[in-house]
C-alpha cells in the first residue's frame, strides 16, 4: 500500500476537526457542508466551519429568541426569522469581541471572508428550497482598503540569508539549537526566496519531489493538483547541502520518512514551524516590516516581474490559477512599468 502524502494527512487532520465542529453546530449545517466536498479543499471547508460556529455562537449569546434552544437541535426556519441587520450586529461584533478570555479583532479581509461563508450558506439552502429568502444578499460588503505589497528589498534579502548562515543576533537559546538547524534553515529560506513557493507546499515536499539533475522540483498545489517548479544553482546548492550533510544523518520518526524538512523531533516540519523561522530571522533583518513565508513568495513574484514584465509567467510560476488574482497583487508595480512607458517614445529628436 501507497504511503499517505502529507497532503493525505493534512486532509484527513481537517475532516476530522471539521466533524468535530459540525458536532456543536446546528444540523442542517451538515448538508450544506456535504455539498461543498466536491469544489472545496478540506483547509477551505474547515475555515467556514470555523466562520459559522461562531456566527451561531453569536447567536445563541446576543439574540434572545435564540439562546434558549439547543443549537444542535435548532431548526432551519430560525434562518427565515433573521434579517440583514442581525447580520450586520455580528459584522460589527466581529470588530472586537472575547472569546476563552481572549480579545480577538478582525479587519477589513477577516470581516468580508465570514460574511462570504455566511453568503455560501444562505445561498445554498435558499437555492434548495429550505429557506424562503436570502437575507446575507442584502448585507452591504466591507469596502477593502488596498494595501502595499509587503516584500524584502534586495539588501534585505541578503541580509537575512546572512543572518541565517551566522546565526548573529539570535538570543543564546536560539543560538543552541541554530547549530543543529542552520543547514535546514539556510535551505528554507532561501528556497522560499529563490521559488515563491507556499509555506504549506515547502513543507509538504518528499525527497521524491526533488530532482537535481534537471533543477526542478514537483509541488503540491493549494486545490490538489500537482505542478514543477524550477530552482536556480543558488537555490540546488543550499538544498544538496542540507540533503547531503544533515537530512542524510536523521533518524525521521514513523510516517515522517519522506518528508524533507526535518523537526528537531525528527518529524515532518509544520506550517506554523516554519512561520516561527522565518519571523525569528526576519526580525532581526527590519523592523518596519511583518515578514512572513508569504511576504517571501511576495518578494519573489515582485522581482520575477520586474525582471520579466510577463504577468502571466509569474502567475503561472505563483501557481495562481487566475491572472487577475496575479495581477491584483502586483497592480503597483504594473503600474509603474506603464508610466515609465510614457518617456520611452520618441516623437521627434531633441
Amino acid at each position: 500500500m501507497a504511503s499517505k502524502t502529507y497532503k493525505d494527512q493534512v486532509d484527513q487532520e481537517n475532516i476530522q476537526k471539521l466533524r468535530n465542529l459540525l458536532n456543536s453546530m446546528p444540523a442542517f449545517c451538515g448538508t450544506y457542508f456535504r455539498s461543498l466536498e466536491a469544489t472545496k479543499s478540506t483547509r477551505t471547508r474547515l475555515s467556514y466551519a470555523y466562520d459559522l460556529n461562531l456566527f451561531f455562537s453569536f447567536l445563541k449569546d446576543k439574540n434572545p429568541a435564540i439562546a434558549a434552544m439547543d443549537l444542535r437541535h435548532l431548526p432551519i426556519d430560525v434562518l427565515d426569522q433573521l434579517s440583514p441587520i442581525d447580520i450586520e450586529e455580528y459584522l460589527s461584533y466581529l470588530q472586537s469581541y472575547d472569546k476563552n478570555g481572549v480579545t480577538r479583532t478582525n479587519k477589513d479581509h477577516g470581516i468580508l471572508r465570514k460574511l462570504s461563508a455566511l453568503r455560501s450558506m444562505f445561498q445554498y439552502f435558499f437555492k434548495k428550497g429550505m429557506i424562503q429568502s436570502d437575507i446575507s444578499a442584502r448585507v452591504e460588503v466591507p469596502k477593502l482598503h488596498t494595501k502595499n505589497i509587503v516584500r524584502l528589498d534586495p539588501d534585505e534579502v541578503a541580509t537575512m540569508l546572512d543572518l541565517v548562515e551566522s546565526g548573529e543576533k539570535l538570543t543564546p537559546a536560539q543560538l543552541r539549537n541554530h547549530a543543529k538547524t542552520k543547514l535546514r534553515d539556510v535551505a528554507i529560506v532561501t528556497l522560499l526566496l529563490g521559488t515563491g513557493i507556499r509555506v504549506s507546499e515547502c513543507v509538504g515536499l518528499n525527497l521524491t519531489d526533488i530532482d537535481f539533475k534537471n533543477n526542478k522540483i514537483r509541488v503540491v498545489r493549494k486545490g490538489g493538483n500537482e505542478d514543477i517548479v524550477y530552482f536556480s544553482e543558488e537555490v540546488a546548492h543550499a538544498l544538496s547541502d542540507y540533503l547531503e550533510l544533515d537530512r542524510a544523518n536523521l533518524q525521521p520518526a514513523p510516517g515522517h520518512e519522506d518528508a524533507v524538512f526535518i523537526s528537531l523531533k525528527n518529524q515532518r516540519l509544520t506550517v506554523r514551524s516554519v512561520e516561527r523561522l522565518v519571523k525569528k530571522y526576519a526580525s532581526n533583518v527590519t523592523t518596519l516590516k511583518k515578514i512572513t513565508p508569504h511576504k517571501l513568495r511576495s518578494t519573489y513574484g515582485t522581482n520575477l516581474y520586474r525582471e520579466t514584465g510577463d504577468i502571466y509567467l509569474v502567475a503561472d510560476v505563483l501557481g495562481h490559477t487566475d491572472v487577475n488574482t496575479t495581477k491584483k497583487h502586483y497592480a503597483a508595480i504594473q503600474e509603474d512599468r506603464k508610466r515609465s512607458a510614457a518617456n520611452v517614445v520618441k516623437l521627434r529628436e531633441p
